[in-house]
């Protein structure tokens, strides 16, 4: 979606905590929530990249925006900045929390910069860590994640710990290229994406 003649650039704050797999020998792919658009403030100076590699991003009661890190109003850090749709770009470092899209800005003018569509990869600067192993959040799935059956055919993403709304049935034990890379005691195949797309769980007992 492209924006014409706008003031800043648009965010998109994505969520993806969810997965979903078929039990058993299943691959997991992402839920398909959708989702919010919130707005964010004025855009990196002319010929910077908004929101670029080790910035900053925080909010208060409403939209994201891209501030100093030094800040009391960041709240999160850039690990990676990459331009076009993230479906079909690169996948996130493993310690992402969070996932803001860019939306498309074109100010039109040559004393405001444009803004391509993209996304970044964030980092909480204070814990808690969603994103890290078995927290049970995050935009992605990594070794180390738990997941339990939400019904026939569909697994989630919940805290290893059990302190989630949901108790842990797998647990991911390591990533591998192909099923066939997975140990022999694999109970789940987890399509995770990346270099090594499949998850390979166990049952935990």
């Amino acid at each position: 979606m492209r924006h014409r003649a706008l003031p800043t650039a648009l965010l998109t704050l994505v969520a993806l905590t969810g997965l979903t797999a078929l039990a058993g020998c299943g691959t997991a792919v992402p839920d398909g929530a959708g989702p919010a658009a919130v707005p964010v403030g004025t855009p990196s100076p002319p010929g910077g990249t908004f929101l670029a590699r080790g910035e900053c991003a925080g909010r208060e009661d409403g939209p994201f925006t891209e501030v100093d890190c030094l800040s009391e109003r960041a709240t999160a850090r850039v690990l990676a900045r990459y331009n076009g749709p993230r479906a079909q770009g690169p996948r996130c470092p493993a310690a992402t929390d969070l996932v803001l899209h860019v939306a498309a800005v074109d100010q039109g003018t040559s004393e405001e910069r444009s803004a391509p569509e993209g996304y970044a990869c964030m980092r909480n600067l204070q814990p808690p860590h969603p994103g890290d192993p078995g927290m049970g959040g995050g935009p992605l799935t990594v070794p180390g994640d738990c997941v339990y059956t939400e019904r026939d055919g569909l697994v989630k993403e919940t805290a290893c710990d059990g302190s989630g709304a949901h108790p842990p049935e797998y647990r991911v034990t390591a990533g591998a290229g192909a099923r066939s890379e997975c140990p022999r005691s694999t109970d789940l195949y987890v399509h995770v994406g990346g270099g090594a797309p499949v998850g390979c769980a166990r049952r935990l007992r």
